[in-house]
């Protein structure tokens, strides 16, 4: 399935978990390793590993057996060879024909956690500051890994941080830090906007003159499309390395909806007029409009089947409330000549990360507070189930394995991740 879409910063500040972290003392640590080359799948899968989280409305149902579960592969029905009921990093109950000290070296089940908070926002907002706080407070233990990225720099949180500073103390830190990146990116951001807009403005006498500025213009709208770069192979990278990591993978991705400047035709016509006969200046106008609808394609079923195969859960909070400085300029610019407005571009990238958290059994949450959003993920993250099944006539193909949980009788909802690749 390919699936079209804008360019959008939230794969670089995934790429930036693989190439780029910042120390800060006490608390940051070292960084991610660089992958250059894809690592290959080595042992042959024998025991099937499932998360398995069940709802009825928002409250986790915990009262389940082994025998309410079905699990199919590619349609066919397997048998469940164990069940283990978790809750934050405790296994509360455990359900197999092994006896329980065997059943745990057979089936081996990871609880340790690793979080990833994953903030693509194009402002600070005080919300983001109440989830970190809330997740310090409610949400991590020790023992628990931390990974923060922000719009420019990836953090990462050593192990024992918590014995030099209190939650209290950490969760500042990173707030601090996640403001200040986020108030460098939107900056920069603004001003390469600014400065095109201000080119655009200023159309020139001459036609040598005007052919410049778009010259200029274009240059500094490739600077904003590396700002939002979508690099595909790093992801995937991402998801790779993951996979390499013990435990359960949690990553809580926070995404503002794109604002972007579109002109309006009446100023497309006011560009273009008295142009005639001078194409090669039209073509850079037509390439400066179609930069604001550009599209790319990659692969978000591959995606979806990398994060799926690593067992990677993605909670995807979607935040509603519009940047600022775009209401701004949309205000300013409605009694100005340029005619610009901020339309709202962020259908595809939802729908995108939309499919992914569902892949990977995790939540997609849209909300105006982006506290409010993260809690509620939050809280569906804590408990689950891990199903562990052998799968009949086991092939190393490599073809991906689609995974299907239901329950007997019962209407509840359930996640899980979509399957996983038989490397």
């Amino acid at each position: 399935m390919q699936l079209t879409r804008r360019i959008s910063n939230v794969i670089v500040v995934l790429a930036l978990i693989l190439g780029m972290t910042i120390c800060l003392p006490g608390i940051i640590g070292s960084g991610l390793p660089v992958f250059s080359q894809e690592i290959q799948h080595e042992a042959i899968a024998i025991n099937i590993e499932v998360p398995v989280r069940v709802f009825k409305g928002d409250t986790f149902i915990d009262n389940l057996t082994v025998d309410d579960f079905e699990v199919y592969e590619n349609g066919v029905l397997q048998i469940v060879d164990a069940l283990y009921l978790i809750k934050k990093t405790d296994i509360k109950r455990e359900e197999s024909e092994l006896p329980k000290e065997e059943a745990r070296k057979v089936f081996a089940p990871k609880v340790s956690r690793h979080f990833i908070l994953l903030f693509e926002v194009k402002e600070w907002l005080p919300k983001l500051g109440e989830a970190i706080d809330y997740f310090f407070e409610n949400v991590f233990v020790p023992g628990d890994t931390l990974n923060v990225v922000t719009p420019r720099t990836t953090y990462n949180y050593k192990s024992d941080s918590s014995e030099k500073l209190s939650k209290k103390e950490i969760a500042a830190q990173l707030n601090e830090k996640l403001r200040h990146d986020a108030m460098l990116e939107s900056a920069e951001y603004r001003n390469l906007i600014k400065e095109i807009e201000d080119l655009l403005a200023a159309r020139g006498i001459l036609d040598e003159v005007w052919e410049n500025q778009l010259s200029i213009a274009q240059d500094l709208l490739r600077k904003l499309e590396n700002l939002r770069y979508v690099d595909e192979q790093r992801l995937l990278q991402f998801a790779e390395y993951l996979k390499q990591q013990e435990g359960q993978k949690i990553v809580f991705l926070f995404y503002q909806k794109e604002m972007l400047p579109h002109f309006s035709p009446k100023y497309l016509n006011e560009l273009t007029s008295g142009l005639q006969g001078r194409e090669d200046i039209l073509m850079k106008i037509t390439d400066l409009t179609a930069f604001y609808r550009r599209d790319i394609t990659f692969d978000v079923n591959k995606i979806k089947q990398s994060f799926s195969d690593s067992s990677i859960s993605i909670h995807f909070m979607f935040i509603t409330k519009t940047q600022q400085h775009a209401l701004d300029i949309t205000r300013i610019d409605s009694m100005s000549t340029i005619n610009i407005r901020y339309v709202d571009q962020s259908e595809d990238i939802f729908s995108a990360f939309k499919e992914v958290a569902e892949a990977t059994g995790g939540l997609t949450q849209s909300s105006y507070n982006a506290s409010f959003a993260f809690k509620k993920a939050a809280d569906a993250s804590e408990n689950y189930y891990l199903l562990y099944y052998s799968p009949k006539n086991y092939k190393t193909d490599g073809e991906f394995k689609y995974i299907k949980v239901r329950l007997k009788g019962k209407k509840y909802k359930v996640t899980h991740r979509a399957g996983y690749f038989a490397n």
